[in-house]
């Protein structure tokens, strides 16, 4: 695809070395674009590496990549920036991207960066975010407020409908942390109004959720629930914690804390088996790869798709701003974790 503005060959070698430069230390490869012949350039961008769910949608997408033969270019990670997502993102363009896939975990920033890609006609799968403004070919990702609903009916069952609840919200300028924090309360205060709920927004951070919990524990011992809004970041550092202080107490026995999570990460399974948390929703970090390079391939060619139910157990809707593809996204227990 043609620029939208020529210049001097010395010239765009100049601009494009400078952004090379400045991106250098977000990219996760710097290799030659992955082999697939005349096939259209893909630009992934990773959005952090301090979770183990996004640390296995990496693995999956590196997979995947081979597997299909899929032109990708080299990978870049934004590290939670949205300032290093802009930067990797104006590489893909100047380095012949037919099609971008991201993850901005801040959905409210990134609507600008939207708009150029439109501009250029460079099309945009969005992973597991759903940006707020900005037009996107497709977002991938599942129903972020059945996850909020499916902890809030499982945890309201465990505790009989009354006590104490802490929920680990994630960031709240994000559509997924706001999607799930609104569904759990809004489930919660219909289904359950004798559970009393303790919302510690977090920012997606493990060391803050942590010493919210640590202090709540201190205020209200007779705490008996946990909802974290995802497991690959808050699991550990709420086990070790609860661990240090003697609550952390097998699934049936007296004193048992039931903890439902969200992510479905290989961590959140062993810890179902052993009885330290009751429950995960499961994130499906291998298909949200899948798909995403599915749809930014079928977007490089031209394709376009409709609201529906779709050939892999899934429902396309209709968004302001494109389309979305809500994967299935089941409750795991120990009836079923195996």
């Amino acid at each position: 695809m043609k620029l939208a503005h020529t210049r001097s060959t010395a010239a765009a070698a100049t601009v494009l070395a400078v952004l090379t430069l400045a991106t250098a230390c977000n990219r996760e490869s710097t290799a030659s674009v992955a082999s697939g012949g005349d096939k259209p350039a893909i630009g992934i961008d990773l959005p952090r590496s301090d979770s183990d769910f996004w640390n296995s949608y990496a693995q999956y997408i590196d997979k995947d990549i081979k597997t299909d033969g899929i032109k990708a270019l080299p990978i870049s990670n934004s590290q939670n920036d949205v300032t290093k997502l802009v930067a990797n993102v104006q590489v893909f363009q100047n380095t012949g991207a037919k099609a971008v896939v991201m993850a901005p975990q801040d959905t409210g920033a990134i609507a600008s960066t939207l708009d150029t890609l439109a501009s250029k006609k460079i099309p945009v799968v969005s992973v597991d975010t759903r940006p707020d403004k900005g037009d996107v070919y497709m977002v991938v990702r599942a129903d972020n407020r059945a996850y909020g609903t499916k902890a809030c009916e499982f945890l309201g069952k465990q505790l009989g409908g009354k006590g104490k609840v802490a929920e680990l919200q994630g960031a709240l300028d994000s559509i997924n942390g706001r999607d799930r924090s609104e569904a759990f309360a809004e489930c919660m205060k219909t289904k359950f109004p004798k559970i009393k709920v303790f919302e510690l927004p977090t920012d997606w951070k493990g060391d803050v959720a942590s010493a919210k919990l640590q202090s709540l524990l201190a205020q209200h011992s007779d705490l008996n629930g946990i909802y974290m809004q995802a497991g690959g970041v808050f699991l550990q550092p709420t086990l070790a914690l609860l661990e240090q202080k003697g609550l952390l107490k097998p699934a049936g026995a007296k004193g048992h804390i039931s903890i439902v999570s969200n992510d479905g990460i290989p961590q959140e399974f062993d810890a179902i088996r052993k009885g330290q948390i009751d429950a995960t929703i499961s994130q499906p970090a291998d298909l949200y790869a899948k798909y995403a390079l599915y749809y930014a391939k079928a977007a490089a060619e031209g394709k376009t798709f409709q609201p529906g139910k779709t050939d892999h157990d899934s429902t396309i809707i209709k968004l302001p701003n494109g389309l979305e593809d809500q994967l299935p996204a089941p409750l795991v227990t120990k009836d079923n974790v195996d």
